[in-house]
């Protein structure tokens, strides 16, 4: 090797986009940049593994792998990631140190060190972590990476996080989806029940909620109106609707019955209320803003604050911090200068140089230590007309405002209050109403009439009431004026269920777990000393956005119609969960859950390679351990009774029409019973067959007394063997009348033979006979993970703590795989 070579440095980046945004600072030419494509390795299929693992058998589980064998990824296009993977071999050649530039966090690092691990790489490593792609951005992160001769090291252990977060996802996928399906999932529902260590307990959350609102029951409860006239003649209505509702109206009638006599002075108070701007955004409480405003779903907005990244617009946006770090304060005037060329209609809000206002401390815009990544702002890097596109534009205004409106000063309103106490039987009742004016706009000005729509209500909870308020007070009633009752009356109103959480308040209850916490013991228990302004919760802000797409898939949950639609368990979401916990609580518990994940975040925050390795490791067996447990515990349970009216329509592939044959018995059945055949069974085989499963008969030695007379003989013994057989590879359930009814013999074998299922295939994917179409790993909602069956298998290249060698399974960093 030349001294040349030696010298050699390899950039390694996450995407070509980025590589480009940084290649005008490399001058020398022993400087090399590659780019991956995300990431470029996948798991292999349990399959794919062992033959025996193919089949979904209860005998089998737990499916345990130590080392876990992977493959060449896919592009999007479906190209292998083989050739890409080669080229960074060859660039590696006389390679002495390599900087990884990939996006900053857990799974920006493993896809560069899944790659160097793959190739055997030993060389330096350093971390260029770049919160943002402007140029002075860039030039900060080189600084800060000179100044961190250990950021390698401790970026491999924010790597061996991402790799247990995979191991376990993996296990858990794999082992929990087989078993509860094969074991406790109701005979008649023909979908996979899938498992997951974050999916399972955030359907925990929300099948709570849902029960709280079916078990809901309406109360009146009464308020109590006074009409007062002061005596310079001012008329005015007071209330009294204390916080503790009043639910006894005998209660409200002696309040009103003392009301109807009063007279007496009537206080009024006057002051001025301040009214700070709200916190920057995180990458969730952005999910929730914009699917409020615009009605957009979580990962589309991910996908636009990705893109402005990308482009140098925003800074990196999959942030669980709403703070900026205090040593950023100097960047404001420029950035909010470059803010305001974009936005002109705003330019005049801004105060004159060293008038900006700084908050600090938690309940302000900037701290100390914001955490791995701090809020999502604006940049100097300003978008320009046509640049981007429109929903991109939305989006960048949205934060440049935030922005904006985070460095100016408070709102003022002027609030007064009138009210009067009331001596009744029951001690004295004070009835009053509030009426406030802006006094001062303050940040209030940047949103105009939008300014209302920047406080959030915690997700899940009933809407609180409100103070009685009026638009305008009389002016003319003065402090101690006395004044007389001329009116009283009660109103009556009734209490409200807990709101749905929405599509777009979901990160934002799993990340807050702690807002939906009562008990002051797991309140505590959630909180976060590393971090106070990040407490403990499910997941991570990469991935939250995935996880409502697995709960729909799997059918556990639906949307109900609006702008931002809220989310409503089904019947089969509460039997799984129920299901989960009678099994196993520990799965059904989310704060459980969130200590778990604590403990995994506890692997990225060592200091040191050995002590990364010693926790990667001690996590490891711990998954294994639950992994084993929970087969054991459904080993030894029954399946959930649901009933079949409750199933819910199924979509895609699982929703194939029934065969002639399934129609046919199942309208002689009806005929024969008076039954009405359910919406949707002639089209939908999933409906068909749960009307068989509840109807078809189930034929002994002689004919049942009320069995429908069809005329139809036994199968043969060999039928029945091959249906048998065709149920076990497959993991379905044999109906009872495959066994004794010809008819829905053959039905079962037209619809489950590798013949009919070939057949199916090609006409879903076009596939030519004798060639092997892409098989998908991972959880299937996933829809971007492809791996490509070949004759040759990567075997060699295993997961492994504390070996250096790594891969990635299906879904890297994404949290709840599922293998099925």
């Amino acid at each position: 090797m030349t001294a040349q070579s030696a010298s050699r440095t390899l950039f390694f980046f996450e995407k070509p986009s980025a590589m480009r945004q940084l290649q005008r600072f490399f001058k020398s030419p022993t400087t090399i940049c590659v780019s991956a494509e995300g990431h470029l390795l996948a798991a292999e299929e349990p399959g794919n593994v062992r033959e025996e693992w193919k089949p979904w058998r209860f005998d089998t589980l737990p499916i345990m792998l130590k080392h876990i064998p992977v493959t060449y990824g896919t592009s999007r296009s479906g190209q292998s990631h083989r050739p890409k993977i080669e080229a960074i071999k060859q660039a590696l050649q006389g390679v002495e140190r390599v900087i990884i530039a990939t996006d900053p966090g857990r799974e920006g690092s493993m896809i560069a060190w899944e790659v160097l691990e793959h190739l055997g790489y030993r060389g330096r490593v350093d971390r260029l972590k770049l919160g943002a792609l402007d140029e002075v951005s860039i030039r900060r992160a080189f600084a800060t990476m000179a100044k961190e001769p250990d950021s390698g090291e401790r970026d491999y252990a924010a790597y061996l996080e991402a790799l247990c977060r995979q191991y376990e996802d993996y296990h858990l996928g794999l082992n929990g989806t087989r078993a509860i399906s094969l074991r406790l999932r109701p005979p008649a529902f023909r979908q996979p029940w899938r498992f997951g260590g974050v999916q399972t307990p955030t359907l925990a959350i929300l099948a709570d909620l849902e029960k709280r609102i079916r078990d809901f029951v309406p109360q009146d409860y009464f308020k109590i109106a006074l009409a007062v006239t002061a005596d310079s003649g001012a008329e005015i209505t007071l209330w009294h609707a204390p916080k503790d509702k009043i639910l006894d109206k005998q209660v409200a009638e002696t309040i009103q019955q003392a009301a109807a006599s009063w007279s007496g002075p009537l206080s009024v108070e006057q002051k001025d209320v301040r009214r700070s701007p709200p916190r920057l955004f995180s990458k969730d409480t952005l999910a929730r803003r914009c699917a409020k405003r615009f009605g957009w779903d979580p990962q589309h907005t991910a996908k636009l604050a990705q893109e402005l990244y990308d482009q140098g617009y925003l800074t990196y946006p999959r942030t669980e911090s709403e703070h900026l770090p205090e040593s950023q304060t100097g960047d404001a005037s420029t950035v909010i200068a470059s803010v305001v060329a974009v936005l002109t209609d705003l330019a005049s809000l801004v105060p004159a140089a060293g008038e900006l206002v700084f908050r600090k401390g938690n309940k302000g815009h900037y701290v100390k230590d914001p955490g791995e990544h701090h809020a999502i702002v604006p940049l100097r890097k300003v978008p320009q007309p046509g640049s981007i596109n429109g929903d991109q534009l939305r989006l960048w205004e949205l934060v440049a405002k935030s922005f904006l409106a985070a460095h100016l000063p408070d709102g003022t309103d002027a609030r007064t209050t009138i009210a009067v106490q009331v001596a009744t039987s029951l001690g004295p009742k004070r009835f009053s109403v509030r009426g406030s004016v802006i006094k001062s706009p303050g940040w209030r000005a940047v949103y105009g009439a939008e300014a209302d729509e920047e406080s959030e209500t915690v997700p899940g909870k009933a809407k609180p009431d409100e103070e009685p308020t009026t638009g305008r007070l009389p002016s003319s009633i003065q402090d101690n004026e006395p004044g007389k009752a001329t009116d009283t009356r009660i109103e009556t109103a009734k209490t409200e269920p807990p709101r749905r959480i929405t599509r777009g308040e979901l990160p934002v209850v799993m990340g807050h777990l702690v807002d939906q916490v009562e008990d002051p013991t797991l309140k505590a228990a959630l909180e976060n000393p590393a971090n106070p302004n990040e407490p403990k919760g499910l997941g991570t802000a990469a991935t939250r956005d995935t996880i409502l797409p697995k709960l729909q898939k799997s059918q556990y949950v639906e949307l109900l119609k609006g702008k931002d639609p809220p989310i409503q368990v089904t019947e089969v979401g509460l039997a799984f969960i129920a299901a989960v916990r009678r099994v196993f609580p520990a799965y059904g518990d989310p704060v459980g859950r969130a200590m778990f994940e604590a403990d995994l975040a506890e692997i990225g925050r060592a200091s040191t390679r050995a002590e990364a390795i010693g926790r990667a490791t001690a996590y490891q067996e711990r998954t294994r351990i639950r992994v084993r447990e929970l087969i054991t515990t459904i080993s030894q349970s029954d399946a959930v009774a649901l009933d079949p009216t409750y199933l819910p329509t199924p979509t895609g592939a699982d929703g194939k029409p029934p065969t002639k044959a399934m129609i046919a018995f199942a309208t002689s059945i009806a005929a024969q019973r008076g039954l009405k055949l359910p919406r949707g069974l002639k089209s939908n085989s999933a409906i068909c067959r749960a009307f068989l499963d509840q109807h078809a008969p189930q034929r002994s030695s002689g004919p049942a007394k009320d069995a429908p007379q069809t005329g139809s003989r036994p199968p043969s013994e060999a039928m029945v063997r091959y249906a048998r057989s065709l149920a076990e590879q497959q993991a379905v359930d044999c109906p009872p009348d495959v066994i004794t009814d010809f008819t829905a013999c053959r039905a079962f074998l037209d619809e489950h033979s590798p013949k009919a299922q070939h057949s199916q295939a090609r006409n879903r994917t076009g596939t030519p006979r004798g060639r092997l179409p892409a098989v998908r790993t991972g959880n299937a909602s996933d829809g971007h993970k492809r791996v490509s069956v070949s004759a040759k298998r990567s075997a060699d290249t295993r997961i492994e703590v504390p070996r250096r060698t790594r891969a990635r399974t299906a879904t890297s960093g994404r949290d709840d795989n599922q293998m099925f």
